[in-house]
């Protein structure tokens, strides 16, 4: 390639850097926004992955076609409108998603068909645009074809490159600092320098088109030797397996870390960072690589084998391996990390560094550099190039579609992650089976070590107990997983048990201490709780307080992680827990598996009381449930009379909550705070009769526990001069 030509490439190069910084600070800014919609979970993360990844593809389509009836100098100024389009949508983002989507979206049951459709609608426009950028932009600079690996795989590289930095800097960065408002700025502004970067570029001087279409075009050996449908069909078994293990790994590091806002954006982050190192690595072989198709074949068993291999060895290594013994120590615990509040690199290192590249460093390198592969087997002629990426990136993403939602939806429910990721294993055999059709016995090798590696691979049990601390076999720990989440029942001591959510301590059995307290206190301050709700069944503690007096005659309990019931039917057949077992038994409570902040805004149901399980600030999603909005929500719930409970460990959570209930009282110096919109008396000697009336149902520990609690309640005075938690900046979810 020429040196002008070179440096042509490059610039276009960095401009793609910004429009895939761009689109990641969009993807994990949009998701947090979307989930709103549809609720928190996996459920929710793999239909709006899936729906953010059908707009690329058909964009991806969409781009090449046209970009097959255009010349380079027009495809780049097209790619210049899409990218100040993009970054035009993306400014006015929070306003058409928030303010105008999410009200009539959340009124949508999901997970469920409409529920989808809703994210597809709303991503579509963006998506498209984005997806088509790549096709143009192959059409604009590659004007020689037997450079066709390297120019595409640097454009494409630079742009994996952005997208990483994206992906860090939304939850590391943007976010914490201005938002999901100002990350969306910062995210259109690159767009827009992207844009008129290109607009530029297509202005300065470069190759002739006709001239360079004239000479002889020198395709690889494989474009003659292969049918393009069979690459096609490959890179959607690609991308199939690509998304699937990024779901997987999303579990795996998200339990691992125990559950904060940083995950997801992290895992994005490493996975794209991993395949853009592997895509610029592959520009020093592509040109000079005569098999591509044994090489994308060998790349693709590489993936899964090592993919597997990084699972054996997390179960495995002994519980004292330097490093590995401070992760295990820190699985074992209920505490988790507070990003913010603990100024300590050390755990940052372990679990979002070490952890993440343990798990898919080498897997993702391998599947950048396939890319360049397949664009170095394919490409025989300039004019068609643009359609031929576009093809590869739409069938490519309609792999990734189809693996979001068979593995977020539907596999992790039936299977749990171990099981499919052992299948996932064995769909490498398809590769495997391709090697060996056109590339001879050496693949037989292949096979054999993947169905290898699913026969070594752990199983769900064995999997969690090590991702849980359980290093003895004496220890005794049950598991639930589906889709919806991974729930622990650990034993502390012969009658103590952990329960864990996504790795996070959440509360314990038997019955005892502030969740406790947080059911039972609004019960008995309020004359006559007849309608009760409870936001987080946890162990059941708090919803079994708050159904404490005999006037209650419906207990209402919100939980979006469905096997948190299962496990607590399965304990309370195990272990003399009687009031868990009454409480299960008990026809006033009714479990409802859903969002309960999406089931109080969809629902026209009013209540006497509503309780809020604890929740710690710094827990993913948990901005959802201390933000201004939230809290106003609850309040138009209430009955007349009616009280909110909430745990509220920070000053902001009590500001926040104080700015939408004029009347509180709290106890422990505001950590709990019970609020109305009417006046509350004080009058604890009314309170302390209802407490003795419901202590047999308590016990007499926990009643006198209610009692120290009910006694020291005053009312919340003075001003709290902190800004609130809102839903587009949940400040104390970001350590901010």
């Amino acid at each position: 390639m020429p040196a002008p030509e070179a440096r042509r490439v490059v610039l276009a190069g960095l401009l793609f850097l910004l429009s895939g910084a761009s689109a990641l600070v969009y993807q994990v800014s949009w998701q947090r926004i979307l989930a709103l919609h549809s609720g928190a979970g996996l459920y929710s993360v793999a239909m709006i992955v899936a729906a953010f990844m059908a707009g690329l593809g058909l964009g991806s389509h969409l781009g090449g076609s046209l970009s097959a009836r255009m010349e380079a100098r027009p495809a780049l100024r097209l790619f210049a409108l899409i990218e100040l389009g993009i970054g035009v949508f993306g400014a006015l983002s929070p306003l058409l998603y928030y303010d105008w989507l999410y009200p009539l979206a959340s009124r949508l049951p999901s997970p469920s068909l409409g529920g989808g459709l809703a994210h597809l609608l709303a991503l579509l426009p963006p998506t498209l645009l984005m997806g088509m950028s790549l096709p143009l932009l192959v059409r604009a600079m590659l004007h020689d074809v037997s450079t066709a690996g390297r120019t595409i795989g640097t454009l494409y590289g630079i742009n994996m490159l952005g997208a990483a930095l994206g992906a860090f800097a939304a939850p590391w960065l943007l976010i914490p600092r201005g938002g999901i408002p100002g990350a969306v700025l910062v995210a259109a502004a690159g767009n827009l320098l992207a844009g008129l970067g290109a607009l530029a570029l297509a202005r300065t001087p470069g190759a002739d088109p006709a001239a360079m279409a004239a000479t002889p075009e020198a395709g690889s050996e494989d474009c003659a030797a292969h049918p393009f449908g069979l690459w096609l069909s490959l890179y959607a078994l690609s991308g199939f397996v690509a998304l699937s293990l990024e779901i997987l790994w999303f579990r795996l590091v998200d339990v691992a870390v125990k559950s904060t806002a940083f995950t997801f954006g992290t895992v994005l982050a490493i996975y794209l960072l991993g395949s853009a190192a592997g895509c610029l690595l592959a520009l020093r072989f592509v040109d000079r690589l005569r098999r591509p198709l044994a090489t994308f074949l060998f790349c693709q068993c590489a993936i899964l084998l090592l993919s597997g291999l990084s699972v054996v060895a997390l179960v495995q290594l002994p519980p004292e391996t330097p490093v590995y013994s401070w992760l295990v120590e820190y699985w074992g615990t209920y505490r988790f990390f507070r990003f913010g509040h603990v100024n300590d690199l050390v755990p940052v290192v372990h679990l979002y560094v070490a952890l993440p590249l343990f798990l898919f460093a080498l897997p993702t390198v391998l599947m950048g550099f396939a890319f360049p592969v397949l664009q170095r087997a394919v490409h025989d002629e300039v004019r068609t190039s643009g359609r031929k990426v576009g093809a590869l990136q739409a069938a490519n993403i309609a792999g990734c579609v189809a693996g979001s939602l068979l593995v977020g939806l539907a596999a992790l429910r039936w299977l749990g992650t171990a099981e499919t990721l052992r299948l996932l294993t064995l769909a490498g055999l398809a590769f495997a089976a391709v090697g060996f059709r056109y590339e001879g016995r050496r693949f037989a090798l292949a096979a054999l070590a993947l169905v290898a590696m699913s026969v070594a691979l752990p199983g769900r049990e064995e999997l969690w107990r090590r991702l849980h601390g359980q290093t003895q076999p004496e220890q005794r720990a049950l598991f639930e997983e589906d889709a919806t989440g991974v729930v622990a029942l650990a034993a502390r001591n012969p009658v103590r048990f952990r329960l864990s959510v996504n790795g996070k301590g959440n509360s314990w059995l038997p019955f005892g201490g502030v969740h406790t307290v947080l059911g039972a206190l609004p019960a008995v301050v309020h004359p006559a709780p007849r309608q009760v709700a409870v936001i987080g069944l946890g162990s059941g503690d708090t919803a079994w307080a708050a159904g404490c007096r005999r006037e209650t005659r419906s207990v209402s309990v919100f939980e979006i992680s469905s096997p948190q019931p299962r496990i607590l039917r399965r304990i309370a057949g195990q272990e003399n827990m009687p009031e868990l077992a009454a409480f299960l038994a008990d026809p006033r409570v009714a479990l409802r598996l859903e969002d309960g902040r999406r089931a109080l805004e969809a629902s026209g149901e009013a209540y006497d009381a509503i309780e809020t399980d604890a929740i710690w600030p710094e827990s993913a999603g948990s901005g959802n449930l201390y933000s201004l909005e939230f809290f106003r929500t609850c309040a138009r719930r209430l009955r007349a009379g009616g009280l909110m409970c909430t745990w509220a460990p920070t000053p902001r959570v009590r500001a926040t909550f104080r700015e939408v209930f004029p009347h509180v009282l709290e106890t422990e110096g505001g950590v709990i705070l019970i609020g109305s919109r009417y006046p509350l008396q004080l009058d604890v000697p009314a309170w302390e009769a209802r407490l003795q009336a419901v202590a047999p149902y308590l016990g007499d520990l926990r009643a006198r526990t209610v009692g120290e609690r009910l006694r020291t309640l005053t009312p919340a005075v003075g001003p709290i001069d902190i800004l609130p938690n809102r839903d587009l900046f949940p400040r104390d979810e970001f350590a901010r």
